[in-house]
This record gives C-alpha cells, sequence and structure tokens, in this order.
C-alpha cells in the first residue's frame, strides 16, 4: 500500500497546489519589493541636508522636517514610557498571580477585541479623553498610543511568559523564593527577548501611526524639547506627509515622497533591530 504509484489525477493536483503556493508567494514578495523599491527610489533622491536638519520657514517658502523628525521620537519615547509598565505589569498579574480563570479570560477577551479596533476610533475617544483635557499637545497623542498599543504589549509579554517551563518555578519556589523574587529573578529574565521584541514592533507600529494623531497632537511644525513638546502640538513624520501631500505649495510633493521614504527606512530598521534583540538574547540565554 506505500509504495502504491500516485495516479495521475493525484499527481497534477499536487502539481497544481505547488504552483498556486509559488504564485501566492512571488505576488507577495513581488508587492513588498515594489512598494519598497517605488518609495525609496522616488523619495531618496529628494532627502537632503537642508530637509532634515532644518524646520520649515513661511517666509522663505522653504521646507524642512526636523521638528517632525524630533515630534516622532518624543511621542515613541513618551508611548512607551506609559505603556510598557502598564502592560508587562498586567501580563505579569495575569499569568504568575490571577487565581480567577474566568477574569482571566475577560481581560484576554477584551484585550484581543481592542486590538482589532480601528485607530481612528481611537482617535476620537483620545480628543474626548485627552485632549479635551489637556489641549491638542503631543502628551495627549502619547497618551492615546499608549492605549492603543496597550493591548499588544499585554498580549506578547503574556505569551512570553507562558513559554518559561513550570519547573524553573518550582525550583525557585523549593528553594524558598517568594513568589516576586521567582518573577524577578527567574521568569522575567527567561523571557525577556520576546517582551524586548514586542517592546520594539509596538515602537515599529507607533511610528507609522497618523489617524489618531490627528485627533490628538496637533499640526504644528514647531522645534521644542522634549518636556515643552510634550505639552506643545506636534506633527510627526506621518502626520507631516499627510499634510504636504495635500499642500499644493512647490516642493512639497518631494518632501512628501522624502518623509515616506524616510519613514520606509526607520520601519525597516524597527524590523531589523527586533529580530537581532530577540537573537541576542537567545544566544545570551544559550550562553
Amino acid at each position: 500500500m506505500l509504495n502504491q504509484p500516485m495516479s495521475p489525477a493525484r499527481k497534477a493536483y499536487i502539481a497544481l497546489m505547488k504552483g498556486l503556493m509559488l504564485l501566492a508567494t512571488a505576488l507577495t514578495c513581488g508587492l513588498a519589493l515594489f512598494l519598497i523599491g517605488w518609495v525609496l527610489l522616488s523619495g531618496l533622491p529628494h532627502i537632503t541636508r537642508e530637509l532634515v536638519s532644518t524646520r520649515p520657514s513661511y517666509l522663505t517658502g522653504s521646507i524642512g522636517i526636523l521638528p517632525d523628525i524630533l515630534n516622532t521620537l518624543y511621542i515613541i519615547l513618551a508611548a512607551l514610557l506609559i505603556v510598557l509598565p502598564l502592560g508587562v505589569g498586567a501580563a505579569v498579574y495575569l499569568t504568575e498571580y490571577a487565581q480567577n480563570k474566568r477574569l482571566t479570560a475577560a481581560i484576554e477577551y477584551a484585550a484581543e477585541t481592542l486590538s482589532g479596533i480601528p485607530s481612528i476610533i481611537f482617535g476620537l475617544v483620545g480628543m474626548l479623553a485627552f485632549a479635551n483635557t489637556f489641549g491638542s499637545c503631543l502628551l495627549a497623542g502619547a497618551l492615546t498610543l499608549a492605549v492603543m498599543n496597550l493591548p499588544t504589549v499585554m498580549r506578547t509579554a503574556q505569551e512570553s511568559l507562558k513559554t518559561v517551563p513550570q519547573n524553573y518555578r518550582e525550583g525557585a519556589f523549593g528553594l524558598g523564593a517568594g513568589r516576586w523574587r521567582v518573577i524577578r529573578t527567574v521568569v522575567l529574565p527567561g523571557c525577556v527577548d520576546g517582551i524586548v521584541t514586542g517592546c520594539v514592533l509596538s515602537a515599529g507600529r507607533i511610528l507609522g501611526e497618523s489617524a489618531a494623531l490627528l485627533f490628538t497632537a496637533g499640526f504644528a511644525h514647531a522645534l521644542n524639547g522634549f518636556f515643552s513638546a510634550l505639552g506643545s502640538p506636534g506633527a510627526t513624520l506621518t502626520v507631516a506627509l499627510y499634510l504636504y501631500v495635500s499642500d499644493p505649495t512647490p516642493g512639497a510633493a518631494e518632501a512628501s515622497f522624502a518623509i515616506a521614504a524616510i519613514l520606509m527606512l526607520l520601519t525597516l530598521c524597527v524590523n531589523l533591530a527586533a529580530a537581532l534583540i530577540g537573537r541576542c538574547f537567545k544566544k545570551g540565554r544559550a550562553l
């Protein structure tokens, strides 16, 4: 039975399925390479030192995106400072402390539901909750992005915590360690690679967000320091791209392509950093 040759129809079916899978793979890779190549080829020639090192001047009509670059870095840093303690703390509680399985399942279901909500709705809620309280500023945008990325960080950290073998915990308990000491010295070091990778990927999502920031962070191109920028309106790179695409001013279209190329490069760097960080942590644990 095992050595029975396949029928021609079966061979044709297998060949057809292989061909369809190869076609789907080729279309996916081709589309990704086309988008990356088109954006980079259209935008890299317009990236100049003047563009990335100056701010826009309405008197001379020159365009500079330095404030937008700094605002992007500020809002990523502020959002991560807010979401990381909340997300990782919630994951530690649900995995290590929570005893009520129904409550844990309800919280996990709510987190998964929040992950599927469109970002424009988060922007509307952020405008009503944060922008009306603090005004249109980077802090309101950072709080909105923190709420948006909280389910992702929590679920990523929770799945990483579950990968730590249970006998590690039991061995530490057997040596007389308390629960928090076990979490701090055994559990978290054993899954830090997954947590860090999830945080880096969350930074990439924050980098590419625009819909929520249109309602909360504002559109200003002011050049501020970190703390002063948090209380002031400011446009990130994605918001600036949206503004320059619809701007008829000469040079705005070229600036929009340059911003798109910068965002593409930053996204590629974030994904590469996530892969390298995860690999380095795994190699360190193996040693």
